[in-house]
Parts: structure tokens; sequence; C-alpha cells
């Protein structure tokens, strides 16, 4: 059981299993017969465990991965969020869903209780999304981290 009381999934899977996800994870439109080939198991073995990973929630979505800077939003922030309070918490998680222009949005521990990653074309529009941010009902601080350069961004860590 993890922290939710959910059973973990992962506990059942086996190393076809982790094989799959890890050749998906490296390109999610590699068809099953080249999993199969890789792996070392036929097709129809894939395309079963491929169900199988779906149906358990294990893979949630299949995505295209976009370079932002191609198209001109190449300005990323990283911005931490204080609440007064946890009853704010509903109203500020909405209000960060709605916004196009924040990509990621985190509960944390620590001194701050949100962690924000926006993505804009300029600094303009991240003043905008600051200001939106800091007008949500109970956000008392914010703390604003311009990104220079990204080292490292994978999307899902392998198994």
């Amino acid at each position: 059981m993890n922290i939710n009381g959910k059973k973990k999934v992962k506990d059942f899977m086996d190393n076809t299993d982790i094989n799959i996800i890890n050749a998906l994870i490296d390109n999610s439109r590699t068809n099953s017969s080249e999993i199969a080939e890789r792996i070392g198991v036929s097709v129809t073995t894939v395309i079963e465990r491929i169900k199988k990973l779906e149906a358990s929630g294990i893979i949630r979505k299949y995505t295209a991965i976009i370079d932002q800077s191609l198209l001109g939003r190449d300005v990323t922030a990283l911005i931490m969020v204080s609440l007064e309070h946890p009853k704010y918490n509903d109203g500020f998680v909405e209000a960060m869903l709605k916004n196009e222009s924040i990509i990621e949005c985190h509960y944390v521990a620590g001194d701050f209780d949100y962690l924000v990653k926006v993505i804009t074309e300029n600094s303009n529009r991240l003043e905008r999304v600051l200001n939106d941010i800091k007008s949500v009902a109970g956000v008392q601080k914010t703390k604003t981290m311009f990104v220079l350069s990204t080292l490292k961004n994978d999307f899902s860590a392998k198994i």
C-alpha cells in the first residue's frame, strides 16, 4: 500500500511491463512490433500489456513534447507561493488550473505551499501571470526565480 491507501500497481509488474514502459517513455509512438522485437516478446503480448497498463492507470496519457522556445515562449520562471491559510487551497488550485501559462503546480512542504512553473513569451506576460497569482484570495507572498537554462527536463522517470 502507498500513502494514499491504494495498492502499488508496480508491485504486480514484471520485467516485461517495465521494458514496455521504458520503451514508451523513450518514444510513445514506437509501435508494438518494434517494442516486441526490442524486448523479445510477441506483438500480442505487448498489445495486451499496454492495454493492462493503461487500464491500471500507470499509463495515463500519450502526448507530444513541444519545444516552447521555437514557438516564441522562451521565458520560464519558477514561482514559490505561500498562502495565508489552508482554507484558500481549493481556490488557489482552481485559479492555477485555469491559467494556460502555468504548466506545473506542485503542493510542497517547507517555507512555501506551492511551486508553480510558468512559461511565457516575454517578461510582460510573466508579469501579468505573476499579478494573476498574487491576486488569488489567500496568497500571502511569492518568490520568483527565472530559469536561465535547463540542463535536464525529463517528463517521466524510467523504471
